[in-house]
């Protein structure tokens, strides 16, 4: 008799047999019951060694960081970390490089250290892909919806990057903007990237703005340097641009610096916004614009609907949480409102 044969004959999944027989109190009472019932039947004896090794790798959640320059990342982990101690569970973060294939770590990952979910930050949406079932245990896209990979063991918890996108060029409008640039990841490989130049896109077709994406859009990695890079691209190929919007803070930030080097005032000259609401954003000199998303929320709910799939052998949840436009300092008002 194993915890697999418990977890069978209860009708509850592994990790909750595991939780009642290490004593963890975060069980219904039906299911303790239940579980309790089925050892007492059998006279199981967990063997002290293979709890301890359950204790030490098979208690836990997985988080697969892609990249390492998202600010935005660590306060969901920090967070998400605290969540998963409260609920019995260790977070086991592992950090991989941009180009890698998180999938295939998380293969590695299952294989080495049995964890009984796996949480993916900064995913590349091309390697979310049905096979991704064969894992064989819960996952959950974070900051990415997954919603229409249709996988049966993903959840996802987002904002909804395409609304927020074009609520960020309607606010540019707002204050007069015609001739906005962005700055973006490569729209091939990056959801959020893709969702949100899709949002621009309607926004500005809505507003009957011309855009020419070959000259007004810049792709950059999520680093400091590639928005610099990224901005300093824009100025040649669209040169009479009064704002740019960067699809995260980061990317913002090298904008910025780079407007500076090339002696333009910001918001003065060109005004510019972000997006993810990271810490330092409210810290710059000029404050910020940008999208901020509610790290804590994200990291609660992420977590919250990881283990009801762990433990109920729930369905898959695609929730989106509510962002936030903070206006910041960054931005011009040029219609004299």
């Amino acid at each position: 008799m194993t915890i697999k044969d418990i977890a069978r004959e209860s009708g509850y999944a592994v990790g909750t047999v595991s939780r009642v027989i290490n004593n963890n109190p975060n069980v219904s009472p039906a299911a303790r019951a239940r579980i309790l019932e089925v050892i007492r039947k059998y006279k199981f004896r967990p063997n002290s060694n293979a709890k301890h090794l359950k204790q030490q790798a098979s208690q836990g959640i997985a988080m697969i960081v892609k990249g390492t320059h998202n600010m935005l990342f660590a306060p969901i982990l920090e967070k998400m970390q605290t969540e998963c101690t409260a609920a019995g569970y260790s977070g086991m973060v592992y950090y991989i490089d941009e180009n890698d294939n998180e999938v295939d770590r998380a293969r590695q990952i299952c294989r080495e250290h049995k964890p009984y979910g796996v949480i993916f930050l900064g995913s590349d949406s091309n390697n979310i892909t049905p096979e991704l079932s064969d894992l064989g245990v819960p996952c959950l896209l974070m900051t990415n919806r997954a919603a229409n990979a249709e996988i049966e063991n993903l959840s996802s918890v987002s904002v909804d990057d395409s609304a927020a996108a074009a609520r960020m060029i309607n606010y540019l409008y707002a204050k007069g903007h015609r001739r906005i640039g962005l700055i973006g990841g490569d729209i091939r490989r990056s959801h959020p990237s893709s969702a949100r130049l899709a949002g621009c896109l309607g926004a500005f077709s809505r507003l009957g703005l011309p855009f020419d994406a070959a000259a007004c859009y810049a792709d950059a990695r999520y680093t400091m340097p590639d928005g610099y890079k990224a901005m300093e691209r824009l100025l040649d190929s669209c040169p009479d641009l009064t704002a740019v919007f960067a699809f995260s803070d980061i990317m913002a930030i090298g904008a910025i610096r780079a407007l500076r080097d090339h002696g333009l005032q910001v918001p003065g000259d060109v005004s510019v916004c972000g997006f993810d609401g990271i810490e330092l954003a409210d810290y710059l000199n000029p404050r910020l614009a940008t999208i901020r998303q509610p790290a804590d929320r994200l990291a609660s709910r992420g977590v919250s609907i990881l283990i009801r799939c762990i433990e109920d052998d729930g369905d898959a949840v695609h929730e989106l949480v509510p962002y936030e436009l903070v206006e910041g300092e960054s931005v011009l008002c040029l219609n004299g409102q």
